[in-house]
């Protein structure tokens, strides 16, 4: 495609994008599956999009200087192409203002133009993380990387990481997940035999933690509350070595239904999707006191997950914040109710926000008198994890993208008495 054109089909695609509408991805998708875009082509208007969304606060202050269409100078910002493919789709005048955009120095740029999120965000993570607010904002800049989780129903971390070795795929094992791989890159992977016959998913090493910090047993009855698309139901089921019976809950019949051809690869036999119609659903109720394992992965701000859904800081507000607070806690408290004496429950959030996460463990310990919280650092050292406390905060597990370079997830741990 001729470099003008696709400098033109990107500001097309920011103008629908930055409506705030929909979510970005769906957006996108949308938008490609309506263009006849090759490959390289699709990948380079969708990255623009998300560079933008990534850098909106600078971009929209260097497109200040600039001249036409705002969603032209912002693609051109964020086009994620070569430079020189870039240069050949601009009028002089462009070029001209482009070379004076490359020319700031971060040095120079006021702290909002640096951290690119909204001043709401500030005040909470500074408060969080003191002299890291710096690093983490650089971090949810930047590109996340792609981990895969290896089905041990089907295969060996060891035994996958070789045979995509000789794809030419490079990987290193996850340094906390015992299951995880990282790659280098981002390789097609859907059409690998390692995929379709269920060796290997993707799934961010946080998310694998999850599972591993439930730690559900051969034979137990278990539940994923919110289970969505199914990521950590597939890691448990597997942690259940194909036994017992395991609950996948969600209020969406339409995320259940994706969670099927996943499981059909993962050779699981003991996973029972089900979709209910709230919290306090009648399906619930029959449960209840029943329960070895509740895995609450409760529905969330997903600021942790910037990196990969930049949007989300410009689509969330504090109301939004507090009524997804109020939200989580009455999911976790009919979550509780299934467990039986001696069950274990699993309250986790992909926000990095306080308020979806320490206040709301906080709350529930002391409105629950009959859960006791446990020590999530205590439970991963007796995994066998040697350094558990450094992904931890105090009893709460917290992963943060600077530190850990996993997406932001926190989870809180307790047994019913």
């Amino acid at each position: 495609m001729h470099p003008k054109a696709l400098l033109d089909s990107a500001a097309e695609l920011l103008k629908l994008v930055l409506r705030f509408d929909h979510p970005a991805d769906a957006v996108v998708s949308r938008f490609l599956r309506e263009h006849r875009l090759g490959p390289r082509e699709r990948a380079t208007v969708a990255e623009t999009a998300y560079a933008v969304l990534r850098k909106k606060t600078l971009f929209n202050y260097l497109a200040q200087h600039g001249s036409g269409p705002l969603e032209r100078r912002l693609a051109i910002l964020g086009f994620a192409a070569d430079r020189d493919f870039l240069y050949s789709a601009l009028t002089a005048p462009e070029k001209e203002w482009l070379q004076r955009c490359d020319q700031v120095k971060p040095s120079e740029l006021m702290d909002l133009h640096r951290h690119n999120l909204p001043q709401w965000l500030v005040e909470p993570l500074k408060s969080q993380l003191g002299a890291e607010f710096d690093a983490l904002t650089h971090s949810l800049n930047e590109l996340a990387g792609l981990d895969l989780r290896v089905n041990t129903v089907k295969a060996k971390r060891a035994e996958v990481q070789q045979q995509l070795a000789k794809l030419g795929i490079k990987s290193e094992p996850t340094p906390y997940s015992p299951w995880g791989l990282r790659l280098a890159d981002k390789p097609p992977l859907t059409k690998l035999d390692l995929f379709v016959q269920g060796a290997i998913e993707v799934q961010d090493e946080g998310s694998q933690l999850l599972a591993w910090l439930l730690d559900a047993k051969r034979g137990e009855m278990v539940v994923d509350f919110c289970a969505g698309a199914g990521g950590k139901t597939l890691a448990i089921g597997a942690t259940m070595r194909n036994t017992g019976r395991l609950y996948a809950f969600d209020v969406s019949a339409h995320r259940l239904e994706a969670l099927k051809p996943r499981l059909a690869r993962s050779g699981l036999s003991n996973v029972h999707p089900v979709a209910i119609a709230h919290e306090r659903d009648e399906r619930i109720k029959r449960l209840a006191g029943k329960l070895d394992r509740v895995l609450v992965d409760a529905p969330c701000s997903g600021l942790g997950t910037l990196r990969r859904n930049p949007d989300l800081k410009w689509r969330q507000n504090p109301q939004a914040i507090e009524e997804m607070a109020a939200k989580q806690t009455a999911i976790l408290q009919s979550a509780a109710r299934l467990l039986k004496p001696g069950g274990r429950l699993v309250y986790a959030t992909c926000s990095i926000l306080q308020a979806e996460n320490e206040a709301v463990a906080q709350a529930f310990s002391q409105a629950q008198r009959d859960f006791k919280p446990l020590s999530a650092p205590a439970l991963l050292g007796q995994l066998g994890l040697s350094d558990a406390q450094q992904l931890c905060s105090g009893e709460y597990l917290r992963l943060w993208p600077h530190r850990h370079a996993t997406d932001g997830f926190f989870a809180a741990v307790w047994e019913r008495t």
